[in-house]
């Protein structure tokens, strides 16, 4: 009826909406966790931490960060340790989600400054909840 109305209104919603790097090697994940929260966030992915490295130094900020571990190129746990000891971006919330199952190095990562910590396979809703859980 009132396209322009419409698409102003959804500017505004878009404004508002929280946003997310995605950062894992497997495109498959990306795509699941966009159709679970875009509803409520604006979702960036790469599939490497070297070309999200390359978008933050572009001036973007994402208010948080769902970082796989293994990949190639550069590490998550490499990127977590330049997130954080980096005065730009060491405020931004990082939560890890990785096939790691080892206990100390999901203990080590926490200590390192990751917000949380989930295990692949995942339940969806479980990572929506734990994302809105870290940015409150």
């Amino acid at each position: 009826m009132f396209p322009a109305i419409l698409k102003k209104e959804q500017a505004v919603v878009n404004a508002t909406k929280k946003q997310l790097l995605i950062i894992d090697d497997k495109i498959a994940i990306a795509r699941i966790i966009t159709v679970y929260l875009s509803d409520e966030y604006e979702i960036t992915y790469f599939d490497s931490p070297l070309k999200a490295m390359q978008w933050l130094f572009e001036g973007n900020r994402p208010d948080l960060i769902v970082l796989d571990i293994w990949m190639p190129g550069m590490s998550g746990d490499e990127f977590l340790s330049f997130i954080k000891q980096n005065g730009l971006y060491k405020d931004i919330p990082v939560l890890i989600l990785s096939g790691e199952e080892s206990s100390d190095f999901r203990i080590k990562m926490l200590e390192e400054g990751a917000a949380d910590f989930i295990l692949k396979p995942f339940n969806p809703q479980e990572l929506k909840v734990r994302i809105r859980k870290v940015l409150q």
